[in-house]
Formats: structure tokens, sequence, C-alpha cells
């Protein structure tokens, strides 16, 4: 007895068990906020960039709707840690459908040690959080002149 044969339209690849594993993650992940998301009291990460220039690492946070005084910014050692609250805008009638969340939200990230940690900045544009963390003078990146003949 012969077993059917699979076929794919889309091109053969190599198996890749992380992207199982990620998969899986993402699902798993849906099904928790679709089932905790109904609660209202649970708290969310934002999605966000972190960039490194020569200079600075920027870090940007998309905060739609949120206003500035709802928003902290702290640095304890390399620890960045953004958080606050979105807040239900008082509305007339019945909900009919929602996807837009509200409470509380949290954000961290470790930076290297190599911050000056006494100009950083926080600037709350057109829903996007963008804080500014300068590297110290030592941790610039510097060209070194060749000596010799």
């Amino acid at each position: 007895m012969a077993l059917p044969a699979v076929r794919s339209s889309g091109p053969l690849g190599r198996w890749d068990p992380f992207r199982e594993f990620e998969d899986l993650h993402g699902r798993l992940g849906s099904l928790l906020e679709s089932v905790a998301g109904s609660v209202g009291d649970t708290v969310r990460a934002p999605l966000a960039d972190v960039t490194e220039t020569a200079e600075a690492y920027l870090v940007e946070v998309e905060l739609p709707g949120v206003r500035r005084d709802d928003v902290v910014v702290d640095l304890a050692g390399n620890e960045l840690s953004i958080s606050g609250e979105v807040r239900e805008k008082e509305r007339q009638g019945l909900f009919r459908h929602r996807t837009r969340r509200v409470g509380q939200f949290s954000y961290g990230v470790t930076l290297p040690r190599d911050v000056d940690a006494d100009r950083i900045e926080a600037e709350l544009a057109d829903g996007v959080l963008t804080v500014r963390v300068p590297k110290t003078e030592a941790a610039k990146p510097r060209r070194i002149a060749i000596n010799g003949k």
C-alpha cells in the first residue's frame, strides 16, 4: 500500500524548528490576550524600536492617544523603564466593536553601561514617545591615526 504524496505549491525549504516555536508563541499570546484582554487590568507592553547611532541610543515607543502627563520614564542604573496608562474616553452610545486597548502599559529595556544619564531627553509627538539616551564620550567611536614610515 502506497502513501499519498504531499505536494506544496511553495518552494521546498529546510525545516526550521525555531519558526515552529515562534508560531506557537504567537498563537498562545493571541489566545492569552483574547482571554485576559477582557479583564481590563492587565499590563501590556507597547510596540517599540531601539536603535543605536554613533552618539546615542534611541528608544521609540508607540503610545497613540496617551497624554504626556500619563507617561513616566525612569532610568535606574542601565535599566530604562517606560510606564503609564491609556485612559478610556467618555463616549455615548453602545459599543458594537472594540479593538483598542485601555489600561496600564509598561516597557523596559536594558541599555549598555556607557550612557550619559544626565543628558537623557524624552519627547512625545504624534503618538510616538522618543527617548534619546546619549553615550558617554569614552563610548563614542573614534578614528585612530596610524603612525609610521
